[in-house]
């Protein structure tokens, strides 16, 4: 594996680690702690799919050399759309989170833990 590629793997480490929390684990907490690590790491992937090594934000008319030419500019340019896509995964798993932390707030008023186990074996 080369050292260009790392990034990438991390990401996928990251996101078998939230996976792993999401599944494996019985603390409602812990799952939720779960669903914020695989969000960031589709985040993360989404800005290392983007990244463009020299690259020059796409606001810019020109680029380094001077020149005005449109092919130039999208050589050098960086892609906004998943800079958009990630601005918009913040918003919404910002309201997930909210969501699930109610949720789970509720959950422990009513059973009195966090543990799924217990809450799936009590009635009421």
């Amino acid at each position: 594996m080369t050292y260009a590629n790392l990034p990438y793997f991390l990401c996928m480490v990251l996101f078998v680690i939230g996976l792993y929390a999401i599944v494996a684990k019985k603390n409602l907490i812990k799952i939720v702690v779960g669903l914020l690590i695989l969000e960031y790491s589709v985040n993360l992937f989404l800005v290392l799919l983007c990244y463009r090594k020299d690259g020059k934000p796409p606001i810019l008319l020109q680029n380094l050399k001077g020149e005005t030419d449109v092919v130039g500019f999208i050589k050098g340019s960086v892609d906004p759309l998943p800079q958009a896509l990630i601005l918009t995964s913040i918003v919404i798993g910002l309201g997930v989170l909210a969501l699930t932390v109610a949720l789970v707030i509720r959950l422990y008023d009513k059973y009195g833990t966090f543990d799924i186990t217990e809450i799936k074996s009590l009635k009421g």
